[in-house]
């Protein structure tokens, strides 16, 4: 008897201004993953999309890998498995691949083993994606949707992956502009110091508080909710074309940041405003036109949605 299941996993972009490690937003932009589990024992990957010429096809593929960890907190293994991947979302560019395959993995065991659902509970999906990821910020809106912020429960001599959703201002229209080379994350993590100010510390905490209020209820406070000093200027050198687009978009008054680790940007309209999303959307157009160190070519500039439901079944 052959058991299947087909799921979508959104896209995510974390340390979403001063939230660094902690704030993230999941977007419209989705991997499609089917899996069946079959009687002849034995693996058989297809992939087509995003970097469908290097992904694995075998056990350490990713989503075969988070699989594997969901059956087993079940008690539970996978004998014969056929897996297809219809990969959209961007590799290397801070858009959360690897925390969607992560999570789309844990979300087909939860439909496919036995108990599944009672077993792997979005709490328990979000500790051991945190696991496998190595931090809750990516994986929480993937499992979650919306806006999420996350931490780490130190409690008991244990590190555990916690979050909670908050519902976003539905007028929120996000705007990615997505570069055509990738950034490892592991490159840019090297980039940041070991401390920073306290001066700079204290600034970033009273704006990554300021972030929940300016995305559900006071959108007006957007640009300087969005400030970011723990990360992104640190790490201006390894995505320079990146950084400056974000920073002509601020001085024009729109709140753009990177996303994740980069170099994708990700910037802020909202609706029934002059700059709603299309008008955002023309605007970093424009300035990467204008600007002499990159060109409108080296981008992907689009409109996005936020997603509301995080990963889902189809």
């Amino acid at each position: 008897m052959i058991r299947s299941a087909r799921i979508q996993v959104p896209a995510t972009s974390a340390n979403l201004g001063p939230g660094y490690d902690c704030a993230g937003l999941a977007l419209s932009l989705v991997d499609e993953l089917e899996a069946d589990l079959v009687a002849s024992p034995g693996l058989t990957i297809d992939v087509e999309g995003e970097s469908a010429d290097s992904i694995p096809r075998d056990d350490t593929h990713l989503v075969v890998r988070s699989m594997a960890r969901g059956f087993a907190e079940g008690g539970q293994q996978i004998s014969g498995l056929h897996l297809r991947c219809r990969n959209n979302i961007p590799h290397g560019r801070g858009l959360g691949s690897s925390s969607a395959a992560i999570v789309g993995g844990l979300v087909l065991a939860r439909e496919l083993m036995d108990d599944g659902r009672a077993v792997l509970t979005d709490d328990c999906l979000v500790r051991l994606a945190s696991e496998l990821e190595g931090h809750p910020d990516n994986v929480a809106p993937a499992i979650l949707g919306g806006l999420t912020v996350a931490w780490t429960d130190e409690a008991d001599g244990a590190s555990t992956g916690r979050a909670i959703r908050i519902q976003p201002n539905p007028r929120l229209q996000p705007v990615v502009a997505v570069p055509s080379e990738p950034l490892a994350t592991a490159r840019a993590r090297e980039l940041l110091p070991t401390t920073v100010p306290h001066s700079d510390a204290a600034a970033n905490a009273g704006r990554a508080a300021l972030l929940v209020p300016a995305m559900t209820t006071h959108l007006e406070l957007l640009l300087e909710a969005t400030r970011d000093l723990l990360h992104q200027d640190y790490r201006r050198f390894a995505y320079p074309q990146s950084y400056a687009l974000v920073v002509q978009l601020r001085n024009a008054g729109i709140p753009a940041m990177i996303s994740g680790a980069g170099p994708t940007v990700v910037a802020l309209g909202v609706s029934d405003t002059d700059l709603d999303g299309l008008a955002v959307q023309a605007a970093v157009s424009k300035s990467l036109v204008a600007s002499g160190s990159a060109s409108a070519a080296d981008f992907r500039v689009e409109q996005v949605a936020i997603s509301q439901h995080g990963a889902k079944v189809l």
